[in-house]
């Protein structure tokens, strides 16, 4: 079976006034689904990484074949990222996250207002496109993370808790070059409860 682009939990209005609806259809139906096309294209003669899930195939891409390593990475990585940014994000949320990973942020980073800075800090140092992330890193502590392109903590056997795409594609109908109102803004879209439920399932 082909990939397949998932099925957006909101309609494409449904993020304004952060993210406007031209953002989100070009985003959505422009860019990821460029991503999972290519991404099935690149696999059409390798019907045994076909089958593997999207994440096993970037977890493990010492064992892609060099001649599409590269489509594999960018696509994959692409096809992933956004497949969890769009759960990340709701209408009609932001605020501050609640229970144990409220406390794990504060015990990490000093305080919750910490955690925002650091975060924005990394968004706004990535130069070119790339993600800022939020992860649980192999040594099982949270972490503030910056990924090039469309690379995914994954690949560095991190777990991506919350994720921020910093691609001009992201934000720049609305913000043009101002990234760190982008950044700024990003916090009142963010799901806090499927961020939670992600810190539960890493093994919280």
């Amino acid at each position: 079976m082909a990939y397949e682009t998932p099925q957006l939990p909101y309609s494409l209005d449904a993020l304004e006034p952060y993210v406007n609806t031209m953002t989100m259809d070009c985003h959505y139906n422009g860019h990821h689904k460029a991503y999972v096309n290519n991404l099935n294209k690149a696999l059409a003669d390798y019907p045994d990484l076909a089958a593997k899930s999207p994440e096993e195939l970037i977890r493990d891409l010492a064992s892609v074949p060099e001649k599409i390593r590269t489509a594999v990475r960018n696509n994959g990585g692409g096809h992933v990222n956004h497949s969890m940014f769009w759960k990340m994000m709701a209408p009609r949320v932001g605020g501050a996250p609640s229970g144990k990973l409220h406390e794990v942020l504060k015990s990490t980073f000093g305080s919750f207002a910490e955690f925002q800075g650091k975060f924005e800090a990394a968004g706004l140092a990535r130069f070119g496109s790339g993600w800022v992330w939020l992860v649980r890193n192999p040594a099982g502590a949270l972490e503030v993370m910056s990924t090039p392109n469309q690379d995914c903590p994954l690949m560095e056997r991190s777990y991506p808790l919350l994720g921020c795409d910093v691609w001009e594609h992201a934000y720049y109908l609305k913000y043009q070059f101002r990234r760190g109102d982008w950044l700024k803004a990003f916090w009142n879209l963010v799901n806090w409860p499927e961020i939670e439920h992600r810190f539960e399932a890493s093994g919280a």
